[in-house]
């Protein structure tokens, strides 16, 4: 089985939250068929990212970071340079920016979404293709931002909106909701 072949197999086996998230999917599975290029950043038009959706359950609080380049609270992430396991791009990514070490709440993808990302310098405007998961932290581990991004906090879920208004982020807070009301749903 290819690099490509196991990635498609976890976006067939992920159910969208609702239609903008199901037409995103659908982009994306035809997107995959562009072969390895994708995953690396030199393939302009656009590539993969994984990000991470880090939950703290016991506070209801996810992790977002203030990010440098772009000037907005998000979940932390990046590209795939070359590595098709973007679960552990995820954690990585999770790693580098703000310190933290987590673990997975699942090895399938949590979120799908589909993003421009605008011109700077001599990159073109493209698209992210990214792939979520949702992930907590590992028993005290303690944030330590790079200098990637302004700042990395612990953010209530329910204050999330006040910081980013994105339908995205909006969309992970709410499974998030519905996973602390019922442990037992898969999302």
């Amino acid at each position: 089985m290819s690099t490509l072949d196991a990635l498609r197999q976890a976006v067939e086996a992920h159910a969208p939250w609702d239609a903008d998230e199901a037409a995103m999917r659908e982009k994306l599975l035809i997107f995959l068929d562009d072969g390895p290029k994708i995953l690396w950043r030199s393939h302009l038009v656009g590539h993969i990212t994984a990000s991470a959706w880090v939950v703290d359950f016991a506070s209801e609080s996810a992790l977002l970071i203030h990010h440098r380049k772009l000037s907005k609270w998000l979940q932390p992430g990046g590209h795939a340079d070359g590595d098709a396991d973007t679960l552990a791009v995820a954690q990585r990514e999770v790693s580098e920016e703000t310190g933290l070490q987590t673990l997975p709440v699942s090895t399938a993808i949590f979120d799908i979404d589909i993003h421009p990302i605008p011109a700077r310098g001599s990159e073109p405007e493209h698209l992210h293709y990214d792939l979520r998961y949702l992930l907590q932290p590992e028993a005290g581990a303690h944030l330590q931002p790079n200098a990637e991004v302004h700042a990395a906090e612990w953010i209530q879920l329910s204050r999330v909106h006040q910081l980013n208004q994105e339908r995205s982020v909006l969309r992970m807070v709410e499974k998030s909701l519905a996973l602390s009301q019922n442990p037992s749903r898969s999302i």
